[in-house]
């Protein structure tokens, strides 16, 4: 083993490793590379008790390996990284609630969506909804929501929570 290797704590060297591989992370997002700085810094707090090298490698390789194959997917699911999270984007504001600001017809109109207010239009021809009906957006049309008749069981998304009894 090389003498600088030698006569620098070992356990600063795994350290080191676990915030490169973290750095590595923060570009890639895929969890990997933190579940194996998470096996470096269990290779630090074995060669902080002054185990041999082989030992200190040896548990970092189980360490990760179990990470990788028991945390991750776990974290995944809990984060909905695996491309099963939410819509974002115009794709968000297709199936939500609106309420009706202004007349909306199968022309012109203006809903609140999500906070804020959007112009609008029915999607059907002759459709045509009051102020305060509910509706649900079908789709995105440029910056304009083509809105259909909402189901009773339909909320707005501004809607206040219920007061607790």
């Amino acid at each position: 083993m090389p003498e600088w290797l030698e006569n620098s704590p070992q356990w600063l060297w795994w350290v080191g490793a676990a915030l490169a591989l973290g750095i590595v992370e923060m570009t890639t997002l895929d969890l990997i590379f933190l579940m194996l700085a998470l096996g470096a810094l269990v290779a630090a707090v074995v060669a902080g008790a002054g185990l041999p090298l082989v030992v200190q490698v040896l548990l970092f390789a189980v360490s990760a390996g179990l990470f990788v194959f028991a945390l991750r997917p776990v974290a995944l699911k809990y984060l909905h990284l695996e491309g099963r999270g939410a819509p974002m984007g115009i794709e968000g504001h297709i199936g939500q609630t609106a309420t009706v600001l202004e007349s909306v017809t199968d022309r012109a109109g203006l809903v609140k969506l999500r906070g804020e207010q959007w112009t609008a239009r029915a999607e059907l021809e002759g459709q045509q909804f009051s102020p305060g009906d509910l509706v649900t957006v079908v789709k995105i049309d440029g910056a304009t929501a083509v809105v259909a008749a909402a189901t009773p069981e339909d909320k707005p998304f501004d809607m206040e929570p219920p007061a607790p009894r």
